[in-house]
């Protein structure tokens, strides 16, 4: 009979706790936004933003590390947030990834300390959650890249197959490491908007380039019309098979 009231005070009580725990994340980011790169935040600013104690800070966190990972995690969260609008299939390929690398970009420009602290290594925690933000800008690529592929019926060879992953990994993580080096620069030149019209000129060359050198001339068409054409051929092919 106590099962049931005791399991619902350790609901509320863990409610209560992920609640006080993302107060204080969004105290450390709020914290980091008043800071300039490279300038480490201090816990106890934390802790005077959140209106809480220290001690309180590390009830919910178990040491400095798991605080800064938290952070790091809230903040490419917000980055994703940013950029999954982007990643639609709305526009031709170049202009998705120059829609993808505008909507990044401003956001660095607008949060650039929070940029910096993203892309802190923090040694022995497995992945980083920024790398984990490449991986799902370059994962929304390929899958533009394989519906223009196979909108054109060509057949990858099992190599570059195998390559299309890291190498657009790749691209995408030069990216952010242009866009970082583009921040850290005293006079933030060129300006923002050609920033984003070199960078993404860079990878649809990239792109197009790879596709030439293999016969392919990619179409200037909307992602959307390809999807849907694709779409319509499957059904197509299945009608027929019924037949």
């Amino acid at each position: 009979m106590d099962a049931e009231p005791l399991d619902g005070r350790r609901r509320r009580w863990q409610e209560h706790n992920q609640v006080r725990r993302q107060v204080i994340i969004d105290a450390a980011i709020a914290v980091l936004e008043r800071q300039a790169p490279g300038e480490e935040f201090q816990v106890q600013a934390v802790a005077d933003e959140a209106g809480m104690s220290r001690t309180v800070i590390y009830r919910h966190f178990e040491d400095r590390s798991d605080l800064d990972r938290a952070v790091q995690r809230q903040i490419c969260e917000h980055v994703g947030g940013e950029l999954l609008p982007a990643l639609s299939y709305d526009g031709t390929p170049d202009q998705i990834i120059h829609r993808i690398v505008g909507s990044f970009i401003r956001w660095a420009e607008a949060h650039p300390t929070l940029y910096w602290f993203a892309e802190r290594d923090l040694a022995g925690w497995g992945p980083s959650p920024l790398s984990q933000a490449v991986e799902q800008v370059a994962e929304g690529i390929e899958g533009i890249m394989a519906i223009v592929v196979a909108a054109m019926g060509v057949e990858l060879t099992d190599d570059d197959r195998a390559a299309l992953d890291p190498w657009v990994f790749g691209m995408i993580g030069a990216v952010f490491a242009a866009v970082r080096r583009w921040l850290e620069r005293e006079v933030r030149e060129p300006g923002i908007e050609a920033c984003i019209s070199i960078l993404s000129e860079s990878i649809w060359l990239q792109i197009n380039g790879m596709a030439l050198s293999r016969g392919l001339n990619l179409p200037d068409l909307p992602v959307a019309d390809l999807l849907q054409a694709l779409g319509h051929a499957d059904g197509d092919a299945g009608g027929e098979g019924e037949a």
